[in-house]
Parts: C-alpha cells; sequence; structure tokens
C-alpha cells in the first residue's frame, strides 16, 4: 500500500522529470536508516513518521528550492545542524521537556527543543513540525530568525503530508498555493507571487 507521502513524492518527482529537469536532476539519494538514527540522537527526538518517509525517498533537496515560496528541504545532517544552532542560540529561552510551553496559538516561543526543522529558506528562517504534546501536534510553523515561530490556519500548513499534497497539485494543475505560482525557468523550479 502506498503512502500518502510517498504519492505526493511520485506525483512531484512526474512533473519535476517533466518539467523542471534541472531540479529533478538536483533531487539527493535517499538518507540511509543510520544517518536518521543519527539525526534522532542528535536532537533527543524521534523524527515524525512523515519526516522520516520524506527522508528515505530523498534527503533534503540540496539546492533546489520544493516548497512555496522559496523552502528547501533539509537532508539529515542540516536537519542537525539547524535544531543545534536554534537550540544553541538561546538555550537560556528554550523551554526544557519538564517546562514544555504547551500553547495551542498562532504564536510560539522563538524556539522550543520539541520542534522538528525540516526546511529553510536561505535566510536564517525555517520550517518546523511541531512535536509538542498538544491536539495540534504535527502542525508547520514558520520560525522567523528574529521574531520566533508562528503557525497559519493555512490548511497546506496542517501537517507535512498536506502540505507534500497540495504541492504536489499545485504543480500538477498550476493552481496558486498560498499565493504562490509555480514556473519552470531553464529548468529549474521556481515560485512567483
Amino acid at each position: 500500500m502506498t503512502s500518502f507521502v510517498a504519492e505526493s513524492w511520485t506525483r512531484i518527482e512526474a512533473w519535476l522529470s517533466a518539467h523542471a529537469p534541472r531540479t529533478f536532476a538536483e533531487l539527493p539519494a535517499p538518507a540511509d536508516p543510520p544517518a536518521i538514527a543519527m539525526t534522532e540522537n542528535a536532537i533527543g527526538l524521534d523524527l515524525p513518521s512523515a519526516l522520516r518517509e520524506s527522508l528515505l525517498r530523498h534527503d533534503g533537496t540540496a539546492y533546489g528550492v520544493l516548497l512555496p515560496p522559496f523552502w528547501t528541504l533539509l537532508s539529515t545532517r542540516q536537519i542537525v545542524d539547524s535544531w543545534t544552532r536554534r537550540t544553541d542560540i538561546h538555550a537560556s529561552e528554550v523551554p526544557d521537556a519538564e517546562d514544555d510551553d504547551h500553547s495551542e496559538g498562532p504564536y510560539g516561543p522563538w524556539w522550543h527543543r520539541r520542534w522538528v526543522p525540516f526546511a529553510e529558506n536561505g535566510a536564517g528562517d525555517c520550517l518546523v513540525i511541531d512535536e509538542r504534546p498538544t491536539r495540534l501536534r504535527g502542525r508547520i510553523g514558520t520560525a522567523d530568525h528574529e521574531d520566533g515561530c508562528r503557525f497559519s490556519p493555512h490548511p497546506m500548513w496542517n501537517s507535512l503530508p498536506d502540505l507534500l499534497a497540495m504541492t504536489a497539485t499545485a504543480l500538477e494543475t498550476g493552481a496558486l498555493l498560498d499565493c504562490y505560482e509555480r514556473v519552470a525557468v531553464d529548468g529549474a523550479l521556481t515560485w512567483t507571487f
């Protein structure tokens, strides 16, 4: 049985192969299970199953933008680097596991140990999967390097499977995704407003 993440990746790969072959050619090989185990050990959390499955398909997206408007998926190594950097920068302000901030509002603290970064934009911001034990566990937040993290009510940010599925649909149909349209320029995927 094909999973939701695998199905979305199949659709994304098919579109990239046909319309953005440079981006398709730059997709990395799958992460190996020891690299995933190393990542989990380094951050002290099990990776969300959807992220693990995505990494087993492609270990990040190297240099290419995949998610609108400018997000590049992180490799296992980059996940550790991003998580460690953010945790170390504000160690005194980051809640401990025993002192979790369980707020479910649209904003969170600047950083939280139970957020798993999985994409970056090259400007110091990242997308995170919220692994705090709340009813909204699994949602995606945008962790701005200056303003902290915010969580959008847009359905594409409900979970990584939703984000990948909506990205696949936007690629296939040309529909706007969060106000962005996919464009292939010189064989590479980009998103325009």
